[in-house]
């Protein structure tokens, strides 16, 4: 018979778990969602209690607080628990029952629990005779083991406690390539000076350049023994956190044997020891006097204690260095993992390590089919870890551009182009696990570690497909895009001194340029405001354009202000004419910023200039007309007896020529003419088929097109000059207007500002006009008829 509160406490548990998940919510009304809208907030402690579903219903919005703020699902990696998991959070739950049982019953069931995992976890992994310690943090384990070694090496370290330290210092070793921070956590919990970590270089001729170096080990051991040091502990890697490669335990398990040192080996390669075949440098773990596992990851169970498997005989030892624990509460840390070990059984914890290993090697075999990626694993046989790069070499010659112009900084732009390609692989197939990892000879490099997110994300065999499938789309782009660098700065150069290229090797695209103003007689600060204003005005107008090419303010945290970040390109960019596009935008909002500018000043010089040609053009008429014809009644009788024609014409103010000019011909002919219209301005003579993009080289072919770019073919764009290539990009979509300057037509300003110079040029003429007519009278009158 099931103990009802242990049925009670797995249901509560299911009903948890179904309020809890992602879209499964029961309070749909609008109230309850106001209720929690500002959950966020901290308030006080309400007064009368909440129901279990309220208070879940809180957490749940607490958890997605985010996505419902931004209206759209989250972006990060979720971990996929699956019913495993549930028994691994039903351990958490029934650890709190379990308790509260007496004393005696407590006693029995956690001896139980802590026994049988223990046998489990020894026999799964190869480690016989060996002891267990569960931990939180998987650092703990290791701290630990190094109290165990100094109470074993230093008798009365028990009674003398750090005193004794002083007259042999201990010395901890680890390797290069080990987890970083861990020597320093080791020293600050252990009360040690940091002079008692000695770091092991990496093999630099023979082996790989992640294993520890075992010769100059050796040699640095006999080195603190002649020094009156203790050499202690030594940690060891099956896996090293970066590249996976796994140290040489035989020999280095021989050298501690020689020195009566500890060894202790941690690593996710640990994992391979429950598979069938394992490999000799694997194998070799088990004869460590420590490891530590953790097998949450390896199998996808959350919340899942990290577990330190270690052998030694005094148990009054392991009671003193906090390894085992008298008090039976302690060791229910053990019972999620023990639940879980039971629901998964031997053949399903060796299948999730086996599916993973299969996904490292499914991954190996699909990328050496790609020309430009260099892999780096320990053993293409059996390597659970995959690292790869975007090899600029093998690049270069299969696309038979050159990027000698980059020898200097190659690793720099290296590091930046993996960099890019290991974020876009994330986003694009996030249940992969892919990541990114910097290395110390290798640089930046992109990472495939199964065993740490196959059972945490759900990764499948069709996620390698398409990880695969992304990678050979973005490959093709990226080699272009180091091939056209070098283009893109000589280009950049040609038109200097307005177009300035910027040397970030940082940046993952084609280059950086900034417009500078060719403004003289201009201030420091002035100068920096017209920079600025420039190029964020050209960022805008570049974004706007018809093309796949992404322009951006570049990195979030770069070092370089008001510049223009150019993105990935294809092979059939032609690199001249963006270059000279850019080169023509800045231009043209530069000039349009002088006219700008101007107006203000050529408006009231033209006004004035007005005002006394009006004041001439009345003296004449005067001089002309007689004073009788001026008598308000005298002069309407004596010019209808006798009408007169007036040589007197209006005046028309031309805005964008800054002078006063007659309208002797717009009157004549009923329209403004001294410009062509719009549409008789000239513009590019190149032709665009539908659909396609703007900076395409013609005789594209088909390769250049894929799924990432979404780039077509399309006709080579010819220019017809550098004074005029901004009509090219944009053609002119607003109406033919009458304008009045030939020599200001569109190819020297933009549209916006020859329409409102036509505006304005519209509104000074009638202003004119209509001064010079008050005083004529009905003479005016009789003259337009």
């Amino acid at each position: 018979m099931v103990d009802s509160t242990l049925t009670q406490v797995g249901k509560n548990l299911s009903e948890a778990m179904r309020i809890l998940g992602d879209g499964q919510r029961e309070l749909e009304v609008g109230t309850e969602r106001q209720r929690f809208s500002r959950s966020s907030i901290p308030g006080p402690l309400q007064g009368d209690g909440q129901d279990v579903a309220a208070i879940l219903h809180l957490v749940h919005n607490l958890i997605h607080e985010e996505e419902e703020e931004e209206d759209k699902p989250s972006q990060h990696r979720m971990q996929n628990v699956g019913e495993q998991g549930h028994m691994a959070l039903l351990g958490h739950s029934l650890a709190a029952y379990i308790s509260v049982l007496d004393r005696e019953r407590l006693r029995k069931l956690t001896t139980r629990i802590l026994s049988d995992t223990t046998l489990w976890l020894c026999r799964l992994f190869r480690y016989e005779n060996g002891s267990a310690y569960f931990h939180e943090d998987d650092r703990d384990g290791l701290v630990k083991v190094c109290r165990l070694v100094i109470n074993a090496r230093y008798e009365e370290y028990a009674s003398e406690g750090y005193a004794v330290l002083s007259f042999k210092q201990p010395v901890i070793y680890q390797s290069a390539s080990g987890r970083p921070g861990l020597g320093q956590h080791l020293c600050s919990q252990l009360g040690l000076p940091l002079s008692s970590l000695c770091t092991v270089p990496c093999n630099t001729i023979f082996g790989s350049q992640h294993q520890m170096d075992v010769a100059l080990l050796d040699k640095l051991i006999k080195e603190d023994v002649e020094a009156g040091k203790l050499p202690l502990l030594l940690i060891a890697n099956a896996g090293t956190p970066g590249a996976g490669h796994t140290d040489k335990l035989a020999r280095l398990k021989d050298l501690c044997d020689q020195y009566s040192m500890w060894l202790h080996v941690e690593g996710v390669n640990l994992a391979t020891l429950a598979l069938g075949q394992v490999t000799s440098a694997i194998m070799a773990a088990n004869r460590s006097d420590s490891m530590t596992l953790t097998p949450g990851q390896w199998l996808g169970l959350p919340a899942v204690t990290a577990v330190t498997l270690y052998r030694h005989e005094d148990p009054a030892l392991s009671l003193a260095a906090g390894l085992t624990s008298s008090q039976p509460v302690a060791k229910l840390r053990a019972l999620p993992l023990w639940l879980s070990l039971q629901y998964l059984g031997h053949n399903g914890i060796v299948q999730k390590i086996k599916h993973a290993a299969a996904l490292s090697q499914q991954l190996l075999q699909k990328l050496k089919t790609l020309a430009s990626i260099k892999t780096s694993v320990e053993d293409e046989l059996s390597s659970p870890v995959v690292l790869f790069k975007f090899s600029q070499e093998m690049s270069a010659a299969s696309s038979g551009g050159s990027v000698d112009g980059y020898c200097a900084g190659e690793k720099e732009v290296l590091d930046s182009f993996n960099r890019w390609l290991g974020e876009q692989l994330v986003q694009l197939v996030p249940t992969s696990g892919i990541d990114v990892v910097e290395l110390e000879d290798e640089g930046t490099c992109v990472r495939f570690s199964p065993l740490l997110t196959a059972a945490v994300l759900g990764t499948q065999q069709g996620d390698v497909e398409a990880l695969v499938e992304k990678l050979s789309e973005l490959v093709p782009v990226m080699s272009s895009t180091m091939c056209l660098r070098q283009d893109f700065r000589e280009e950049t150069h040609r038109h200097s001194p307005s177009l300035i290229y910027i040397e970030e090797l940082s940046w993952p695209g084609l280059g950086a340029v900034r417009y500078e103003p060719q403004a003289e007689q201009m201030d420091e600060s002035r100068r920096k405001q017209e920079l600025e204003k420039i190029n964020t005005e050209l960022l805008k107008k570049l974004q706007d354009l018809d093309t796949d090419i992404i322009f951006s303010t570049g990195p979030e945290f770069g070092t370089e202000e008001d510049c223009i970040f150019v993105g990935m390109v294809t092979e059939d960019v032609d690199v001249s004419e963006l270059v000279d596009t850019i080169a023509a935008l800045g231009r043209d909002i530069e000039e349009s910023g002088r006219l700008l500018e101007n107006m203000t000043e050529v408006v009231r010089k033209g006004i004035l200039e007005a005002e006394l040609q009006l004041q001439k053009a009345n003296e004449e008429k005067l001089m002309e007309e007689g004073v009788i014809r001026q008598l308000p009644l005298v002069g309407s009788v004596f010019n209808w007896f006798s009408p007169v024609q007036s040589s007197i014409k209006g005046r028309t103010f031309n805005l964008a020529a800054g002078s006063l000019d007659s309208t002797e011909v717009t009157y004549s002919t009923k329209a403004q003419t001294g410009r062509p219209s719009l549409q008789d301005t000239p513009t590019s003579s190149s032709k665009r088929l539908p659909g396609q993009r703007l900076f395409r080289r013609s005789g594209a072919g088909s390769d250049s097109f894929s799924e990432t770019s979404s780039i077509g073919q399309a006709e080579e764009i010819t220019r017809e000059g550098s004074t005029t290539p901004s009509s090219s990009i944009q053609p002119p979509i607003s109406p033919p207007a009458p304008v009045e300057d030939s020599h200001s037509a569109s190819n020297v300003f933009p549209e916006k500002i020859s329409e409102s110079s036509e505006q304005m040029h519209t509104q000074e003429e009638a202003e004119v006009a209509s001064e010079e007519r008050q005083p004529e009278g009905q003479e005016v009158e009789q003259s337009e008829r």
